[in-house]
């Protein structure tokens, strides 16, 4: 999918894995093509964006600048397509879409999507552990 950039990346910055990864790709932000939104922010409102707090929790949103919404799998893709050709990045994203790597990717991050409150929090914003991403089952 062709996404119009800058691209805003919704990712729960109380989780340690997410957040890490973020720092990552904002270190590295080609030509400011990525913008960060922190949804675990006591001043972030999904409503703002159409979207529950819930639906954002669920998996990694992006939204591109002219207001379409990838998730998953393809929002890493997104992601990875924003920096330049020949880059780990961009190889990464051809990869990931292949048949059968694709498959394990969506089934991969499926998983630890839906486990990931399972995951130690990160404690300046989460003091208490009890942060609002909940047991999706």
């Amino acid at each position: 999918m062709k996404m119009a950039y800058p691209i805003e990346i919704f990712y729960d910055g109380s989780c340690v894995v997410c957040n890490t990864e973020m720092q990552v790709f904002r270190k590295r932000n080609p030509q400011n093509r990525l913008r960060f939104v922190d949804i675990s922010a006591p001043d972030f409102s999904a409503l703002d964006y159409g979207k529950t707090q819930e639906e954002l929790m669920e998996k990694l949103h992006v939204l591109d600048k002219e207001g379409r919404f990838v998730t998953g799998i393809d929002a890493f893709m997104v992601i990875w397509q924003a920096y330049p050709s020949g880059s780990v990045y961009r190889l990464l994203s051809a990869f990931v879409g292949f048949p059968g790597i694709n498959l394990l990717s969506r089934c991969g991050y499926t998983l630890f999507a839906r486990n990931r409150h399972l995951l130690p929090k990160r404690k300046k914003q989460c003091p208490d552990g009890s942060c609002q991403v909940k047991d999706p089952r």
